[in-house]
């Protein structure tokens, strides 16, 4: 059963539909005739005479079209559909009349980023009353038209219908008088009982599935004005290079070309740094005059770095007491001394890109006469880039108005700004709109980075086989940052090891250690910043130690979690962990994988892991297949997931859990980059191999849970399990373990 859903106040309902003022146009084009920019909505015109619109998000118009606004950014998760589909499902439309645009910047709207696994726990309550509150007042429209009270009506199939008389008026019908009734008071809005639902749960196509397939412009790479130019933007190889000289003047001469000239950025590596563009009448003249592009640079302290020397350094380091103690419980020395067995080992990951499909790419627009910018931008992030441009070419927050346009892959990268920022500075100074298109070598060797890492681990189990001491040193990267005047070391996103991490509050004795390493390599989210590696880390180490033990994984794995319901966080941002909502999907996992009740033969086996990442609940079993060889073939991943109660849209949340399944066999056995003087070394997909279609054969089985928790995310909290399971299969197939990502530094042979 789904929990109540919180009422927010009459005065906010008031407040976002005043803000949203007059209503949402429903869509329009820019650019040359047969070229559209996307839809975009705009909540400053006015709306149609007899149009009800009770929120910034909901239209219904008088000719009978539904206009639902998706405010979020669609970057492939399938938001654009599923929240929508939870304001129909109250408002009681048939989906099939029901339009969906997608929002621009706009604060009518509230919070607008896609990350995290957010979207719809942020707000699935909120849509639920929006959705319900303008069914109620369409109802009431209704009565009043026939004179009768509102629990004689019901809403249904678009339209409210009176029960006794077997009258029908449809939603066009009542807009207009629907438009002048006051909004109720949130207690007297009643929310669907979700056994009623009936859209909710089913399976609905993406609204875009067909634009997308035909070749419609939706992304922003599609994006076209009229007069605009196209650019490229040459940075330092080396983070932190800054410009000496470049021959501007001979690029300026090339054919096509418009302009060039030096853009002197900040020292912000991930926001605008120094470059050199040019403009061109085509993206292949842009382009192809690059390549003629002679730049000295100054590459700065950042030329001196490597993966090789940050891989000797940490080992140094591993032999030292931590830099900071993020958790120590008991006597971690004096347990693993005493215990019965011990096991040692290092764990380390690469640096990897995002490499989503759509190089970034941003296209603005400046007007010199008032000071304003306009932006088209595939971010994940709108908020962010905004006030990104506003701080950096010092221009008023209310005069940059951003589109989202459809991002073509996301995966945390495009919760960054910087091609927003570029863009814009090189529309503010070349004073036309501009184009700016990324490279894919730019995309990977100027991308905000999964961090690298390195974990040094011990642990001991007792004579019985219980696990009685855990430690672990993680050596981790760091940029140098400025704060209140005194420079500090700040871990990257997703390189911050919490003392919270499983098992750390599990054990009467844990030590867990971190120290930094000072690079100058921009990092940032990356898809299940953090638990994308610790998953793989911390159990992959457990099976260790349940081997070690003699233990079943699965048992052992159930004894640590223990009999406590809930184990409470720590810290100021510490976060409880449901014990059993964990040991629920264990169990369910292991009957549905059959756990322990197949005998498999040498160079097959089963693994197993869990994860509590982004609110989801998550437990996975990978069966592999390990030839002589070593080649090795995932065959079936089952995967239990605990959510919340409502599944939105049972289509994509498959679609969900099965590509981050994927993903995590891709990111697993193939992706890394090197780094050599200061650069990345690896340019293109032909020296950073992804999984292709030809090899995805693994057989994913999904199965959801449905539980009385709030309703949670479904894009980042099945990835990662599906590394741990996997290795740990590997090892019960051929005894050999995993330690370093990724799986091709691994010889899986066996004999």
């Amino acid at each position: 059963m789904t929990k109540t859903i919180q009422q927010a106040s009459r005065r906010a309902f008031l407040r976002n539909s005043a803000v949203g003022g007059g209503g949402l146009v429903l869509a329009y084009l820019t650019g040359q005739a047969g070229e559209a920019i996307a839809q975009v909505s705009k909540a400053d015109a006015a709306p149609a005479a007899g149009d009800f619109t009770p929120h910034a998000l909901i239209r219904i118009g008088a000719d009978g079209t539904i206009t639902l606004v998706s405010k979020q950014p669609e970057i492939g998760q399938g938001i654009k559909t599923s929240l929508p589909m939870v304001i129909a499902e109250e408002l009681e439309v048939n989906w099939k009349d029901v339009r969906i645009v997608q929002g621009d910047l706009n604060p009518a709207y509230g919070s607008q980023g896609a990350g995290g696994s957010t979207s719809t726990p942020t707000n699935y309550n909120e849509f639920h009353r929006l959705g319900a509150t303008a069914r109620t007042m369409l109802i009431t429209a209704a009565a009043q038209t026939w004179g009768v009270n509102t629990d004689e009506c019901h809403a249904a199939d678009s339209a409210v219908h009176h029960t006794a008389s077997k009258r029908k008026l449809t939603y066009a019908a009542l807009a207009s008088k629907a438009a002048s009734l006051p909004v109720p008071d949130a207690k007297n809005v009643k929310l669907k009982d979700p056994a009623t639902f009936k859209l909710l749960g089913t399976r609905i196509g993406g609204v875009d599935n067909l634009a997308i397939v035909t070749g419609k412009p939706l992304f922003g790479i599609d994006v076209k004005l009229p007069g605009m130019l196209y650019a490229v933007y040459e940075k330092c190889p080396v983070f932190g290079g800054k410009i000496v000289t470049a021959n501007l003047d001979a690029i300026k001469t090339l054919p096509g070309v418009k302009d060039a000239f030096i853009v002197e950025g900040t020292e912000n590596i991930r926001g605008l740094v120094p470059g050199v563009a040019i403009l061109a009448e085509t993206t292949w003249a842009a382009f192809s005059a690059r390549k003629q592009l002679n730049i000295t640079w100054d590459e700065g302290k950042a030329a001196t770095e490597s993966w090789a020397g940050f891989a000797a350094q940490a080992k140094e380091l591993s032999g030292k007491p931590g830099s900071n103690v993020l958790r120590k419980d008991g006597d971690v020395a004096q347990a693993l001394s005493k215990s019965a067995k011990t096991v040692e080992a290092a764990y380390s990951y690469p640096f990897i890109s995002h490499a989503s499909m759509e190089p970034q790419n941003c296209t603005a627009a400046y007007n010199a006469r008032d000071g304003s910018m306009e932006i088209w931008a595939p971010t994940q992030n709108p908020e962010a880039g905004q006030n990104l441009v506003a701080e950096t070419l010092n221009i008023p927050k209310a005069s940059i108005k951003l589109h989202i346009t459809r991002s073509g892959g996301g995966f945390g990268r495009r919760l960054s700004s910087d091609f927003v920022v570029e863009a814009a500075a090189i529309a503010k100074q070349a004073k036309v709109p501009v184009k700016l298109t990324w490279s894919r070598e730019d995309d990977m060797q100027h991308d905000h980075f999964r961090a690298g890492g390195f974990h040094y681990l011990r642990g001991g189990v007792d004579s019985k086989g219980k696990l009685i001491a855990w430690h672990n040193h993680f050596v981790t990267f760091a940029n140098k940052q400025m704060r209140d005047g005194k420079a500090m070391l700040q871990t990257g996103s997703g390189a911050g090891l919490s003392g919270d991490e499983f098992p750390g509050r599990w054990l009467e004795n844990c030590l867990l250690e971190q120290t930094p390493i000072e690079c100058n390599i921009p990092m940032g989210p990356w898809r299940a910043p953090g638990s994308n590696v610790f998953a793989w880390v911390f159990h992959s180490f457990i099976d260790e130690l349940a081997h070690a033990a003699g233990r079943d994984p699965l048992e052992f794995r159930l004894e640590i979690l223990g009999d406590k319901d809930i184990v409470p966080g720590t810290g100021e941002r510490g976060q409880a962990y449901h014990v059993g909502r964990m040991k629920k999907v264990l169990q369910e996992v292991a009957d549905k994988s059959g756990w322990g009740k197949k005998k498999f033969p040498r160079g097959q086996g089963q693994g197993i892991a869990f994860h509590f990442s982004h609110r989801g609940y998550i437990a996975e079993v990978a069966e592999v297949t390990v030839s002589k060889q070593g080649d090795l073939t995932v065959d079936r991943v089952v995967v239990v997931t605990d959510i919340g109660a409502q599944i939105v849209n049972l289509s994509g949340a498959e679609h969900q859990v099965q590509g981050s399944v994927l993903d995590g066999i891709s990111t697993l056995m193939y992706p890394e980059l090197d780094i050599q003087k200061g650069r990345i070394v690896q340019s293109n997909f032909h020296e950073y191999p992804l999984m292709r279609i030809k090899d995805s054969k693994t057989r994913v089985d999904v199965h959801f849970l449905k539980t009385d928790f709030p309703v949670t995310g479904l894009g980042e909290p099945a990835f990662p399990p599906l590394a741990p399971a996997v290795c740990n299969a590997i090892f019960a197939a051929t005894g050999k373990r995993v330690r370093q990502l990724p799986l091709l530094h691994t010889d899986l042979s066996w004999s």
